[in-house]
C-alpha cells in the first residue's frame, strides 16, 4: 500500500529541510520512462492488468530475451516481464535521459536503475495504439529505503531528478523525500522498521481524474476496491485497488480540483 494505507514509526521528527539539489546538470533524467515489474507468469499477470487497466497489454521481447508485457500510461509504461520470483515485484525503474545510451546504473542501494533516450518507448506508443490508457497514469512509486542520504546521492546528485520535499513525519512512516520529474513522483519512504528488509520499491498509486466514474468502470469489470476516503494531500480523494493488482500494493487517487 502506498503511504496513504499504511504507516512506521519513528522516534523523533527531524525538521523540514528545503531542496538544496538543483537539477543544473550537464547530463540529467527529465522522466521515469517505466517502471519494470517482475511477474512469475506473464499470462496470468497481463490477464489481471488489462482488467485492471481496460487496455490491451503489447508482448514484447526483450533484447535479453525476455518475454514481456508493456501497458502505456498518460506519463510512463509499466512493464510486466516474466521472471523466477515467486510473487510479483516492482524491480526496476527506467529514467529517461535524452542523449544516453541505454545503461544500467550502479548504485550503493543496490537497485535496479536503468537509463535510457527515451526512443524505444516512443515507437511503442506509436506502433501499440491498443495497449495505451487515455486516462491512468501513475501518480507515485514507493520505494521504502534505509539510507535517504544514498537516494538522495543517487537520484538527485547522481540523476539530476528535482528533490521536490525533504520532510520527516513520523505517523506517515518516517523521513520521505518526494523526487519529481514528468509529472510523476518517486516517493520514498526512509524508517528504522526497514532495516532488516533493506532498499525495495513497494507499491504504487495510479491518478485518475474522476475517481467515482473510474470505482464505477471497475466494478463493471469485478475488480475489488475500498471505499473512496479522503486523501492525506488537501482536495484530493483515494481508493485501494484489493483485486487484479498483481498482490502488489496499490492506490487508486483523485488529484485535487
Amino acid at each position: 500500500v502506498c503511504t496513504q494505507c499504511k504507516t512506521d514509526k519513528r522516534k523523533m521528527p527531524k525538521p523540514f529541510m528545503m531542496n538544496q539539489y538543483s537539477s543544473g546538470k550537464l547530463s540529467m533524467a527529465d522522466a521515469f520512462d517505466r517502471i519494470i515489474i517482475a511477474v512469475p507468469d506473464l499470462q496470468e499477470a497481463s490477464a489481471q492488468y488489462q482488467v485492471l487497466l481496460d487496455v490491451n497489454p503489447a508482448m514484447h521481447a526483450s533484447a535479453q530475451g525476455e518475454q514481456e508485457a508493456w501497458i502505456g500510461l498518460g506519463n510512463t509504461v509499466l512493464v510486466l516481464r516474466e521472471s523466477e520470483v515467486e510473487a510479483a515485484t516492482i524491480n526496476a525503474l527506467v529514467l529517461r535521459e535524452p542523449g544516453s545510451a541505454t545503461r544500467s546504473v550502479n548504485n550503493a542501494l543496490g537497485l535496479g536503475i536503468e537509463v535510457c533516450d527515451g526512443s524505444e518507448t516512443e515507437e511503442f506508443r506509436d506502433r501499440e495504439v491498443q495497449a495505451q490508457s487515455s486516462d491512468m497514469a501513475v501518480d507515485h512509486l514507493v520505494l521504502r529505503t534505509v539510507d535517504a542520504q544514498a537516494c538522495i546521492d543517487l537520484f538527485a546528485v547522481g540523476l539530476g531528478i528535482r528533490l521536490a520535499l525533504d520532510k520527516t513525519v513520523p505517523k506517515w512512516g518516517g523521513r520521505m523525500l518526494f523526487f519529481r520529474a514528468g509529472k510523476m513522483t518517486l516517493e520514498i519512504i526512509e524508517s528504522d522498521a526497514e532495516a532488516s528488509q533493506g532498499n525495495y520499491f513497494w507499491g504504487i498509486a495510479l491518478q485518475h481524474a474522476d475517481l467515482d466514474h473510474c470505482i464505477a468502470a471497475l466494478q463493471a469489470r469485478g475488480v475489488s476496491h475500498s471505499l473512496i476516503r479522503e486523501g492525506r494531500k488537501p482536495g484530493t480523494r483515494v481508493a485501494s485497488v484489493k483485486s487484479h493488482c498483481l498482490d502488489l500494493p496499490t492506490l487508486l487517487i483523485e488529484p485535487a480540483k
